[in-house]
């Protein structure tokens, strides 16, 4: 009997913290009616935007780029290689825009794993400004972007962030990644900044220099495999928070393949694993696979309805997410009620599967968590207390030799 009432309990449990993130989520991400004015002393601010391919949406989103509602900002778009297939598009639209600061820079700086950084490394030694902007190349910037960005920043801040949203899938392979992106991933984002334990994400960041510089600079995110996890762990370490701004933008989908996006989502947990193990196991628990058997399971102890239970259960779960995402204004379809249930199905496989394999590939790099725990000792090896750790012990191994 004593199993029955935790498994109810469980199921009651995670019911809740299911309808109560949503509840937080939507409050924070409800939909914007008017956009913020743009301040009257702007500080100056850059934007930093990797590029590498061309992706679906690409004109538009690195379009949007040009025009923001900010009277003071410049742009540098960075791309590893100067034949890259997105390089014309960037020149062609700065050209198409000479009202506007804007210049591309093209090389590649190896200061680690991750090869976005080691792409716009070259873009942050070339900002003059206090402010700067990391942003990937498939965002979509609306026009108040940089003031809804600066208007999160509070006095204990190290970074802002604003977590991506899929918009405009147009196939079912795209609504899976709504599905995983908005009202799950998205989701536990803001739960997580509301009782401030913020996470970094590598979509938008916005860094001040001078804590940027106390981070031990760009190049210091190198510790990580991701910018992101760097970020947080660094930001943390000042004593500072990394916040997550309300309203986020979006990231505009188009076709999806299945492989890709299980791939995209293989490689994201394997990043979370291996940067936040802690934080990671309790992802398994997340779906409501585990709540469903577990309520199935008293409710047949008890001589309830089956199907009932079931159906009860997998409304408040999936209309808890509905509800979200209507208010928030994201994509909502007859299709993402059946990608939600999908993910939740699939989360307990990736689960395992983050836990399997050691390797993410990204762009074309591999990286496994034996370079990572490499990368982590020779930044440790580095720190002043590692050193005096280092002479401590090698005196006292001199003593105790000279004894012998």
């Amino acid at each position: 009997m004593l199993l029955v009432e935790v498994a109810a309990g469980f199921c009651i449990l995670a019911t809740a913290l299911q309808v109560l993130s949503n509840g937080i989520a939507a409050y924070r991400c409800r939909a914007r009616r008017r956009p913020l004015a743009a301040p009257t002393d702007a500080p100056a601010v850059t934007i930093v935007r990797p590029v590498c391919g061309l992706d679906n949406f690409e004109r538009e989103t690195l379009g949007s780029s040009f025009g923001l509602d900010y009277p003071n900002y410049e742009i540098v778009f960075c791309a590893a290689r100067a034949d890259d297939p997105v390089v014309p598009l960037v020149r062609e639209l700065i050209d198409a825009h000479p009202e506007q600061a804007a210049t591309l820079l093209i090389g590649n700086d190896r200061v680690g794993p991750n090869p976005k950084l080691n792409n716009v490394v070259k873009g942050f030694d070339a900002v003059a400004t206090d402010w700067a902007i990391m942003a990937d190349s498939n965002v979509l910037m609306p026009r108040d972007y940089i003031q809804r960005l600066m208007a999160r920043w509070r006095a204990n801040s190290g970074a802002v962030v604003s977590v991506p949203i899929a918009a405009r899938p147009a196939n079912f392979a795209a609504e899976l990644e709504c599905a995983f992106l908005n009202t799950f991933e998205a989701r536990w984002e803001y739960l997580a900044d509301t009782f401030g334990h913020g996470f970094a994400q590598g979509k938008n960041m916005l860094f001040r220099r001078d804590i940027l510089e106390a981070m031990g600079g760009v190049r210091a995110l190198g510790a990580e495999v991701a910018e992101d996890a760097a970020t947080t762990k660094r930001v943390r370490a000042l004593g500072r928070s990394v916040h997550v701004m309300d309203s986020p933008f979006e990231q505009p989908l188009g076709q999806r393949q299945m492989r890709e996006v299980w791939s995209r989502q293989v490689r994201w947990a394997r990043l979370r694993r291996i940067t936040f193990p802690l934080h990671y196991a309790p992802e398994l628990l997340c779906g409501c696979v585990f709540p469903l058997l577990a309520g199935l399971c008293a409710a047949k102890e008890w001589g309830w309805s089956l199907p009932l239970v079931a159906a009860a259960l997998l409304m408040l779960w999936l209309g808890a997410e509905a509800a979200m995402a209507r208010v928030a204004g994201w994509h909502l379809s007859w299709r993402m009620l059946a990608a939600l249930l999908l993910r939740d199905l699939l989360l307990p496989v990736l689960w395992i599967e983050a836990w399997l394999g050691d390797e993410v590939t990204w762009r074309g790099s591999t990286v496994n968590e034996a370079k990572v725990r490499a990368i982590r000792f020779r930044e440790l090896s580095e720190t002043p207390a590692y050193a005096f750790a280092r002479r401590l012990t090698t005196r006292y191994r001199e003593r105790w030799l000279n004894r012998l």
